[in-house]
């Protein structure tokens, strides 16, 4: 069986351009309580907006879909789901809450990691929820024909307990010792998670599930307010890139996980940076709202999309977004371009 080495491998991973990053994002871990402190209030809004982005986003990678509307209505819990689709939705916003709720509280050993799996599928018929997988699965991908090529083979059926039993061990001996950068940590895991793929169904709705809960019991909080799911999805196929190069080898511990961890580190780095623009918004709270709006068009180079100003503006209604871009066009501040979903506003 696959070795799991959290405590020499992570040496290989410390070149210049990691390191650069892991510093970058402790310098805004530094920052992260200040902000937290300034605005809690203000924050809520952003929160509501990441669960119900972060859920959508989760499942839609993994081809689950629903409308805006039921999506909404589902996170808020103000519906009850309809179809499959809709179950395995109102499963993910169970366990996110879960996680944003009491982090600090779970461990994820084989048990938790069951038990979280078991309640993403709570609101789904059937034994899918809370087992390891029963029959060896195969990680495929579909060809511009139609044809379907074995990208990689996971752990068998009949290892996958000793396997997740091994590398929890071995993880949690690395996270207790704290010898080792846990930002470089976490993918690692997450890598190992992937490769094991240890569910007949939910596989990488649970990788990112507990992706989150290893930041945040990290101390890096920002995945509460900014979808890292929804970065994710933005640049899925280099996700599937970095996945596929880190994973070469794996079986025979030849691989290397530093596209996966540089991936990984982008991706937090970008929410860092996405947190604290946000919140420089949010101190526009005290002008009107067309101000407010305003004042994120002036901060924006090039073209800007209703869609992008109401989620900087989260408490800003669509209705009072549409009237205030009208406004704008016709006193002719910004021009209009593009039509339909490529629609959005430039400063003249």
């Amino acid at each position: 069986m696959r070795e799991f080495d959290y405590t020499k491998t992570p040496e290989k991973l410390l070149t210049p351009e990691i390191v650069q990053m892991t510093g970058s994002i402790h310098e805004h871990k530094g920052k992260q309580e200040l902000f937290l402190e300034a605005n809690t209030d203000e924050l809520k809004a952003l929160l509501e907006v990441a669960l119900i982005q972060s859920t959508g986003a989760s499942n839609r990678i993994e081809g689950i879909f629903t409308s805006d509307k039921r999506l909404k209505e589902l996170v808020s819990q103000k519906a009850e789901p309809r179809n499959r689709s809709e179950q395995e939705i109102a499963g993910y916003r169970e366990v996110l809450a879960t996680i944003h709720e009491s982090y600090e509280y779970i461990t994820p050993r084989p048990s938790l990691i069951l038990q979280l799996h078991r309640d993403l599928y709570s609101y789904s018929h059937g034994t899918a929820g809370g087992n390891y997988k029963n029959a060896d699965n195969v990680i495929a991908e579909i060809d511009a024909e139609g044809h379907q090529n074995t990208r990689f083979i996971p752990v068998s059926a009949f290892q996958t307990a000793d396997a997740m039993e091994e590398m929890c061990t071995r993880f949690w001996e690395a996270w207790n010792a704290d010898k080792i950068d846990r930002l470089l940590l976490i993918p690692m895991f997450i890598l190992d998670f992937l490769c094991i793929h240890p569910f007949n169904d939910g596989n990488g709705r649970m990788s990112r599930l507990l992706t989150l809960l290893l930041f945040y019991k990290a101390g890096y909080l920002v995945g509460k307010y900014i979808s890292m799911e929804t970065l994710i999805e933005k640049t899925k196929e280099t996700y599937y890139e970095a996945l596929q190069a880190s994973s070469a080898g794996w079986h025979i511990c030849t691989n290397s996980y530093e596209p996966f961890v540089k991936y990984y580190l982008g991706i937090i780095l970008k929410a860092y940076n996405e947190f604290e623009n946000r919140v420089e918004h949010l101190k526009h709270r005290g002008l009107s709202k067309p101000e407010r709006i305003k004042a994120v068009i002036d901060q924006k180079v090039g073209k800007i999309t209703k869609k992008e100003i109401m989620e900087l503006c989260p408490d800003i209604s669509k209705i009072t977004v549409e009237r205030t871009l009208t406004a704008f066009v016709k006193s002719g501040y910004i021009a209009k371009v593009g039509a339909g979903p490529a629609t959005g506003y430039v400063r003249i």
